[in-house]
């Protein structure tokens, strides 16, 4: 993430030799990734419970939401 943000700063400046302009590229960037990537996560997390709900399967597939007590 930090690394596209960078590229894209650098290659944003490098074609309008505007800081101002590279600065704000690089922080829609920033933005558009961490979007991006919350809404792979929120799909992740809702197609696993979706397939459990659907599953056939008498074994609970999803783990319980609570501490079991183990410590690491």
């Amino acid at each position: 993430m930090s690394a596209t943000a960078v590229i894209v700063a650098v290659w944003t400046y490098m074609a309008t030799s505007s800081f101002w302009e590279a600065f704000a590229w690089m922080i829609v960037t920033l933005l558009v990734v961490q979007v991006g990537y919350f809404v792979l996560v929120v799909r992740l997390i809702f197609r696993r419970a979706h397939h459990a709900a659907t599953s056939q399967d008498p074994v609970d597939a999803v783990p319980p939401l609570h501490r079991d007590g183990v410590w690491f």
